[in-house]
């Protein structure tokens, strides 16, 4: 668990808010990132439930990203309560040496998967 979890979510909502159309609401007492239309694509997690995780959570394609991810690196992925079973993924964002443009890099795919049409052909990010 991340002992400054401000500083893990200031990056990750610099990440989504540098986004086109995003805005942040709590969403079940932590921070959401959605696009117009409450469309949800990234939340932030820190000790959700005694779990002792400092986390940001986004979509992948389906269960078959979301489980080659883990398997690639199961270090950093994991499937996350709840929104796993949709195919959600939860990136560990404790450590000195975390990667941030990777981490900013899924929540920017994230987004994509959900922003409309028109944001995407005028550029989205």
């Amino acid at each position: 668990m991340s002992p400054d979890p401000e500083s893990a979510l200031a990056k990750v909502r610099e990440a989504a808010l540098a986004l086109p159309a995003t805005f942040e609401k709590l969403s079940h007492g932590s921070p959401g990132f959605f696009i117009e239309k409450g469309k949800g694509f990234a939340y932030f997690w820190h000790n959700h439930h005694g779990d002792g995780e400092t986390v940001a959570i986004v979509k992948t394609s389906g269960r078959e990203e979301q489980q080659m991810l883990i398997e690639a690196d199961p270090d950093f992925y994991y499937s996350p309560p709840y929104l796993g079973p949709s195919g959600w993924i939860a990136m560990r964002l404790d450590g000195a040496n975390r990667d941030w443009d990777r981490v900013a890099d899924r929540i920017a795919m994230s987004w994509e998967m959900v922003a409309p049409r028109r944001l995407l052909e005028a550029g989205g990010r």
